[in-house]
């Protein structure tokens, strides 16, 4: 049995303990049991216990919103509704708020708020990647950084709405997709200002430079041109 069928089986034994005791020891000496896993090799392949299971779940999220994108006929909508539907996918791949709820709680952590922060932009990164961008530029980041910003906020809003169908979250995340549009409308004129270009041409000449990261295991936010 490999290391990934371990930790999926821990994981699905797991996730009923999560809404009692968090994403905490008790959830993974729970799920240990519950999984009939050897103690050792459950710590072998997760170290940090129920936080390596945490972010197992946002993952198997992030793998059911890609499986709805190709499944999903997108082709007639404009792409502002396939980032649309892509972030309310990732949404509805979640099986409980309240598990979700404990998720956001273990990731307001100190300790564990970089944890977060990259499963966020990962979930943001591979929306725009299975959506098709081609960007390499600078682009790369503020389209990553804007959208994990606006499935942060809806995440938060959908933890708390009511609504049938949370028909409030899905429009208040077209509020924010709009926003974005807006934004980038907005950032499309500047660059065509000549006044806006000619006093921010050093800062501008710099922002050219930025390339995306390269697609490899463990990569650093970005590099520089001539970086390897």
């Amino acid at each position: 049995m490999d290391d990934q069928s371990v930790k999926d089986q821990l994981l699905d034994a797991a996730l009923m303990h999560v809404p009692f005791d968090g994403w905490g020891q008790a959830t993974f000496d729970a799920a240990v049991t519950d999984a009939g896993i050897d103690p050792a090799l459950a710590r072998a392949v997760c170290p940090r216990g129920a936080v390596d299971l945490a972010l197992a779940y946002h993952q198997r999220g992030d793998d059911e919103m890609v499986r709805r994108i190709h499944d999903e006929d997108l082709s007639a909508m404009r792409f502002r509704d396939r980032v649309a539907a892509a972030v309310r996918f990732r949404i509805e791949a979640a099986d409980d708020k309240e598990i979700v709820r404990r998720g956001t709680t273990l990731f307001a952590l100190p300790q564990y708020a970089g944890d977060g922060a990259r499963a966020i932009w990962g979930t943001a990164d591979r929306i725009w990647t299975t959506l098709g961008d081609r960007s390499d530029d600078v682009n790369w980041y503020t389209k990553r950084t804007i959208l994990s910003g606006v499935y942060s906020a809806t995440v938060l809003y959908w933890l708390g709405d009511e609504s049938e169908g949370n028909q409030a979250t899905w429009e208040f995340l077209d509020r924010r997709i709009d926003n974005v549009m807006q934004f980038e409308k907005v950032k499309g004129k500047l660059r065509e200002n000549r006044a806006f270009t000619t006093v921010f041409a050093g800062p501008l000449a710099l922002l050219d430079k930025i390339r995306a990261p390269m697609r490899v295991p463990d990569d650093l936010p970005g590099q520089w041109p001539g970086q390897q």
